[in-house]
């Protein structure tokens, strides 16, 4: 069965950086859109960064220009380059892999565990 490691969480203050990896492992075959989402205390899970297969990419709008997310087939890996992180972007963030795995024929989401970011003021 497949798994997702995420690294790279921290504190940082207003206006740094962080980046953020998420691996994934076991068995896979195929590995289609990897994203990332988060979720601050007390709102809903969202949608900050996806990237296909192809390399095609779309971001929230509260993050464009500021976060970039990018991946490394070779090594079933998506990163989340963050940049001028602002108090709002604190959340807990999670990767999300929609993939393949050897001998089934069906797709699975996988999520990561979750990496705590938070930005001070």
């Amino acid at each position: 069965q497949a798994q997702l490691v995420e690294s790279g969480g921290g504190l940082v203050q207003a206006g740094g950086s962080l980046r953020l990896s998420c691996a994934a492992s076991g068995g896979i075959a195929i590995i289609n859109a990897m994203g990332w989402y988060r979720q601050a205390p007390g709102k809903q899970r969202e949608l900050v960064a996806v990237i296909k297969r192809g390399g095609s990419t779309d971001y929230q709008d509260s993050v464009k220009g500021r976060f970039t997310i990018s991946r490394d087939n070779a090594k079933n890996t998506v990163y989340l380059q963050m940049n001028s992180l602002k108090p709002d972007d604190t959340a807990l963030y999670y990767c999300n892999v929609d993939l393949v795995e050897l001998g089934s024929p069906y797709r699975h989401v996988y999520w990561g565990q979750g990496t705590q970011v938070t930005v001070s003021s």
